[in-house]
């Protein structure tokens, strides 16, 4: 059992398009009349802080506009003296994280309500946690009064962000996403929302990259950023953050660009202190590998992959280890100077990490490379059909980490079923039906009218073009059982009889054989073609079906053997409906009572073709037969009506000469 802690901040959170117009109304329902509006003077932002100054009016009190990375001490106290003279009462910050971090570092001096507008995907506005600057060095901490009061997300204020920005601002949210996954003090809901932000992340940075005015992608975003940050602002950061904070306040590195160049190095070093935290993260991404996965994903979307590049010396990677152990904080592995100075000069080159131990290699490449192969297809549902195929197979061989020697099994399971496949043996319908796809694609094509008779699978024994046969007549061609009347009607789903309709019937006799199963016997038996009278009606008599193992000699009886699942089948009859106007209709009809209708799963009907409706009193009787038939000792009774679903130029369920 998993025990946990978990606490939701008060935050008032307000997401969309053209949101920032209510910034107003929500200053005012905070009780504010002077605001303090916050910007970090950034030139790309001139025009939306000036629709945000007019949108509040005479509410503005004061600005300032010199908030910088990593939030100094020395800035936060020109700030506060601005708020003292001008007596604000409310705090308003557009921007990134600088932004976000100066409003939080006034907050907590002050007391003051904040309303913050992100530009950025930096997620910090929905935490409790403020990080300063003091003498060069980085230090954090958390308080309620720290949390922002509302923050109003606007889609529209990030379509601006620059291509390089968004993408580290969007792995800035990553990183909260992927270390809130192996905190501590870790809960399902930060897990939940840990995982939807790097699945949408994933998807939205690629997506960006190729089209920076994309809004569901900066949408993704946006929301990503609140769902990572939230994460951030209810458990403990690790190393990632601290190595980050310790690199920001010590040396000056930008703070996304930093978190971009070292999270995928800081995932491989906890790798093997937090598989299943990592595989998570693989899931999420669709990838065979975390730290690699991340890492590949910045490099496609154009990010920074070295501390290099951003300005650390070589001869900082030392000091810069040193320092990010100098104080304890939780991490899944343990933390030494030697294992960071590693991880460092990895990051100050811009090595791709290591996959984990046992990780599989990254097929994705191939697989896209055998599903380009199919677009030079003219036929656009062959293509979605063979592309989701091959990608299906890929992973399902990648996900099971399939060996040579099983792939090989599965290609001697496949040739031997086509060796034993004659036109009275078909054993690919066999295996389709007992791993259930048949009745899966049954589904798929035939429940969509509940008003109607359920369908169900084919099965194996159809065989087209069966004998005529009058109303009336005996189709169990002298074989011995239980006498059997049925009485059929088919209508429309009001109860209009259909006449007409060609109907195929066919069953196994009472020792579980259908006919072609049977060489000895002298042409069919136990199946025949009805057409309905006007009244919609036919008869006939038969035998009473019995429960019966589908064949079980071949690869497939073997494959049932090997995972304990028995062969058989519970008793029934089966029904082919073909009339003008009407899409086909195949179906069973099964002895209410019978074997193999109820018990755990594996142990019901083989293919798992029964259905409530399609359950039915086979009723006994003594005594006088419905057509005068002389009858020593019991009989049964069948009374069905079939409700079959009018054409409506909807794709229809797959006739009986295609499905044989």
């Amino acid at each position: 059992m998993r025990s946990f802690v978990h606490t939701t901040g008060p935050s008032r959170v307000i997401f969309g398009a053209g949101t920032i117009e209510r910034v107003r109304e929500e200053v005012e329902r905070l009780g504010g009349a002077r605001v303090m509006l916050l910007s970090g003077g950034s030139p790309a932002l001139r025009k939306d802080v000036e629709r945000l100054r007019e949108g509040l009016g005479g509410l503005v009190a004061a600005e300032f506009d010199g908030a910088v990375m990593h939030t100094p001490v020395e800035v936060t106290e020109r700030a506060l003296s601005l708020v003292r003279e001008r007596r604000a009462d409310c705090l308003v910050a557009i921007g990134g994280g600088s932004t976000t971090g100066l409003a939080k570092a006034l907050a907590v001096r002050t007391d003051l309500p904040q309303v913050v507008v992100p530009t950025t995907y930096a997620g910090s506005e929905v935490t409790p946690v403020l990080g300063e600057t003091v003498d060069g060095r980085k230090t954090t901490r958390s308080a309620p009064e720290i949390l922002p009061e509302t923050v109003v997300y606007d889609v529209e204020l990030t379509v601006g962000l620059p291509v390089p920005m968004s993408v580290t601002s969007g792995v800035n949210a990553l990183a909260h996403a992927v270390e809130a996954l192996y905190a501590p003090d870790a809960t399902p809901v930060t897990d939940a929302l840990a995982l939807e932000a790097v699945a949408a992340i994933g998807r939205a940075l690629p997506a960006l990259y190729e089209d920076p005015s994309d809004m569901e992608a900066r949408a993704d975003l946006l929301q990503s950023a609140w769902l990572a940050g939230s994460c951030l602002g209810s458990v403990r950061m690790g190393l990632h953050h601290k190595f980050c904070h310790t690199l920001g306040g010590a040396f000056g590195l930008p703070h996304a660009e930093t978190h971009t160049v070292v999270l995928p190095h800081a995932m491989a070093y906890n790798a093997s202190a937090a598989p299943d935290a990592m595989a998570r993260v693989a899931q999420a991404l669709g990838v065979p590998d975390a730290a690699t996965g991340v890492f590949d994903l910045v490099r496609q979307a154009g990010g920074p992959a070295s501390l290099r590049e951003l300005g650390l010396t070589e001869a900082d990677v030392d000091r810069a280890a040193e320092l990010a152990t100098a104080r304890p904080y939780p991490n899944p592995r343990e933390l030494t100077r030697s294992g960071l100075a590693d991880l460092l000069r990895a990051a100050w080159q811009g090595r791709r990490p290591q996959p984990a131990a046992g990780s599989a290699p990254d097929l994705r490449p191939l697989t896209d490379e055998v599903v380009a192969s199919f677009d030079g297809c003219a036929n656009p549902r062959l293509r979605q059909l063979l592309t989701d195929l091959a990608r299906t197979l890929h992973g399902y061989a990648v996900r099971n980490d399939l060996t040579p020697q099983e792939w090989q099994r599965a290609i001697a399971f496949l040739t031997q079923a086509g060796h034993i496949t004659t036109e009275t043996r078909q054993e690919f319908i066999l295996l389709s039906d007992t791993l259930g796809i048949s009745s899966v694609v049954d589904a798929l094509a035939n429940s969509r009218t509940p008003e109607t008779t359920s369908s169900a699978i084919l099965g194996p024994f159809y065989v087209a073009g069966p004998p005529a046969a009058e109303h009336g007549a005996d189709i169990a061609g002298g074989l011995e059982g239980t006498p059997m009347w049925a009485d059929i009607k088919v209508t429309d789903p009001e109860g209009t009889p259909v006449g007409g309709a060609v109907v195929d019937v066919w069953q196994s006799n009472e020792d579980g054989f259908y006919d072609v199963q049977l060489p000895d016997l002298d042409g069919p038996v136990l199946r025949a073609r009805f057409t309905t009278g006007e009244d919609g009606r036919f008869t006939f008599w038969s035998i009473l079906p019995s429960e019966y193992p589908i064949p079980d000699d071949g690869p497939v009886g073997r494959m049932l053997s090997a995972v304990g699942r028995h062969p058989y089948r519970a008793p029934h009859v089966h029904f082919l409906i073909n009339a003008p106007g009407h899409p086909p209709l195949i179906t069973q009809l099964f002895v209410r009572g019978g074997a193999y209708l109820d018990g755990a799963p594996g142990q019901r009907d083989a293919v798992f073709g029964v259905k409530d409706d399609l359950v039915t009193d086979f009723t006994p009787h003594t005594g006088p037969t419905p057509d005068g038939r002389p009858v020593e000792g019991e009989w049964r009774l069948l009374d069905f009506t079939f409700r079959i679903a009018p054409s409506d130029g909807e794709r229809a369920p797959t006739s009986s000469t295609e499905t044989a």
